[in-house]
């Protein structure tokens, strides 16, 4: 079992930035993909970006490219997601994934985080 504790989540105006952190532990010994998704009410959790175990692979949805980067940390066992030119359609709640099965996450990912809100207002 891997368990996955978000952090980084709040409130921001149009235009500003944050930055989310996932925090892997347990049975962190595999490689696995690590990756970022996010829900609004009422709607399907979206993939937002992806990267595979070694660093070298990242996917991004075409919504957040050019202002999301994702980035890993092997040797603390962390992902993060560097939020910039944030929109009021990027409020969500942001959810960390990791899957041992494949070089990037989907929404059949094995691990999930209990997510982490994000606000931004117009």
């Amino acid at each position: 079992q891997v368990q996955l504790v978000e952090s980084g989540g709040g409130l921001v105006q149009a235009g500003g930035s944050l930055r989310l952190s996932c925090a892997a532990s347990g049975r962190t010994g595999n490689s696995y993909a690590m990756g970022w998704f996010r829900q609004t009410p009422g709607k399907e959790r979206e993939f937002v970006a992806g990267i595979d175990w070694v660093g070298s692979n990242t996917r991004y949805a075409d919504s957040v490219k050019g202002r999301f980067t994702i980035s890993r940390d092997n040797a603390k066992n962390t992902v993060a997601l560097q939020m910039n030119s944030l929109k009021p359609e990027d409020t969500a709640v942001y959810y960390c994934a990791a899957d041992t099965r494949g070089p990037i996450v989907s929404r059949e990912a094995e691990y999930w985080g209990q997510g982490t809100q994000v606000t931004v207002s117009s």
